[in-house]
């Protein structure tokens, strides 16, 4: 039993893992980043799904200031977050078989796009199928997802596979199976899970490359500001309009 707080164990279990995927993944961050330079350069536009609490960090990349104009949700009613009622149907509806083949059918992810698929665990049908019918059309999938799921529990999808099974790059978390870093004698389950802030962190890593990579060619990053920042609204107003038919959460 360590002698620190819950809070300072949970804030040096994330410190760790961040640690980790900064020192283990900074080949595939790379090539991810790059990845998403070469699509914004070659005219095409990205996209991010994830389902449950991984929707909150493909949330973070779209319309955020500091982040990549181009990047837009990829949503499925539904599964987004806890707004269904009840929420247990968000997690239900990961298992069902064809769902994403209906959203991709109908959603503007064409060729030559990237999609960003994050999935903590990998395992269930919808992320594994979103990622096998993008790379049928010809979308590049970067895969976010923590590779310890596939050796200690089973896949969902009828293939037997994982989304890291499907995907032109995969981005470890390194996040432990169940998602908890603290457990104590008087407390009957594991708690304080860091996949959010693991998984937020690496992505924004991703994303700074990829601004990094568009400027080192000479090709200015499509970025947004924050409104709260004077002349903001005026910036981000000249990049949407620059980019009105790569964006689709505008009007």
């Amino acid at each position: 039993m360590s002698d620190r707080t819950p809070a300072g164990q949970f804030l040096d279990a994330a410190i760790d893992l961040l640690q980790r995927v900064r020192d283990e993944e900074a080949d595939t961050v790379a090539a991810a980043g790059t990845l998403l330079a070469d699509t914004v350069a070659d005219g095409g536009r990205l996209f991010a799904f994830g389902a449950g609490h991984s929707s909150l960090a493909a949330q973070d990349l779209v319309y955020r200031a500091g982040g990549l104009a181009l990047m837009n949700l990829l949503a499925v009613p539904g599964v987004v977050g806890v707004d269904v009622m009840p929420a247990t149907l968000g997690s239900a509806l990961e298992r069902v078989d064809g769902l994403a083949g209906a959203v991709l059918d109908s959603s503007p992810v064409r060729r030559g796009d990237a999609l960003v698929i994050v999935s903590l665990s990998g395992r269930n049908a919808l992320p594994v199928e979103m990622a096998m019918n993008a790379r049928a059309l010809g979308v590049k999938v970067i895969g976010v997802t923590s590779v310890a799921y596939a050796g200690q529990t089973a896949s969902r999808h009828a293939s037997g596979t994982y989304l890291k099974d499907h995907c032109d790059l995969v981005l470890d978390s390194k996040i432990a199976v169940g998602d908890a870093e603290l457990t104590l004698d008087n407390v009957p389950a594991p708690f304080a899970p860091a996949s959010t802030v693991v998984t937020t962190a690496l992505l924004q890593a991703v994303m700074a490359t990829a601004a990094a990579a568009l400027a080192d060619r000479g090709i200015e990053p499509p970025l947004l500001r924050s409104g709260n920042v004077d002349g903001g609204h005026e910036w981000n107003g000249r990049i949407l309009e620059q980019y009105a038919d790569r964006i689709f959460y505008r009007y």
